[in-house]
């Protein structure tokens, strides 16, 4: 059966970082800039999420436009929910990044008795694809409200938390080449910390000066990361046909 997921290539990491950080600005531009809130923003992604979800579903192997696209509504989805989970709810950074993780790993548990496995780089039936897309959406979650974590309950702003996520993910690295660390585990280590990366960079793009930010707005920046997106998709499919 044909695969239905990307190849994890640098390319991939290189959009995977790209698509959450117009997950950061997209749902921030929507929830505060244009003022439909998180719960309205959550509906519009969510619903866009599940039914770009279908189609990606029906199709038969790997769609690099339409996996994208069903990427990115996750990542705005995820941002929404962070930030409702946390400043809505009241449940604050470090309590809503604990209750997401443990949510992450009670759905990989249940994918990896389900399946008996959780390789993301192999995935050829509809079950294995709804867990891999439900772990996504929860991993992008946590990513949010992790990154709020660094920079808010930790001090550290925006700009020093990607640079700190930065070392981390090069560590993470470093031991997938040198080391004989599980591929698995150090993947889904580097996909949830691409995700704060991501959020902060977005929020670093997009909040005012005096905050730490260099004030673009959420407008400008997800116009300027929705172009470099464009260009990356296009590349991954010209990779994908060559692959064909």
């Amino acid at each position: 059966m044909k695969n239905r997921v990307p190849h994890i290539i640098f390319l991939y990491w290189v959009i995977k970082i790209v698509s959450t950080t117009l997950g950061e600005t997209g749902a921030d531009m929507f929830s505060m800039t244009f003022n439909l809130g998180y719960w309205e923003t959550i509906v519009i992604f969510m619903s866009l999420f599940l039914i770009l979800l279908v189609v990606k579903l029906s199709l038969k192997g790997y769609h690099p436009l339409v996996y994208w696209l069903t990427f990115t509504a996750s990542a705005i989805a995820g941002t929404a929910i962070s930030d409702f989970i946390d400043r809505t709810l009241g449940f604050g950074y470090a309590l809503g990044s604990a209750v997401l993780t443990a949510m992450l790993l009670i759905i990989l548990a249940a994918w990896y008795r389900k399946e008996k496995s959780i390789n993301v780089e192999y995935i050829s039936t509809p079950t294995a694809e709804i867990f891999y897309w439900m772990a996504f959406l929860f991993a992008n979650t946590l990513g949010t409200a992790a990154g709020d974590f660094f920079a808010d309950n930790l001090g550290l702003g925006f700009m020093n938390s990607a640079i700190l996520i930065s070392v981390i993910l090069i560590i993470v690295a470093l031991l997938h080449f040198f080391t004989k660390v599980s591929g698995i585990l150090l993947f889904w280590v580097a996909f949830v910390l691409t995700r704060p990366f991501g959020a902060t960079f977005g929020d670093f793009l997009t909040k005012p000066i005096q905050k730490g930010g260099i004030n673009l707005g959420t407008v400008a920046s997800s116009i300027v990361i929705c172009i470099i997106l464009v260009f990356a998709i296009a590349r991954e499919t010209k990779l994908e046909k060559a692959r064909n």
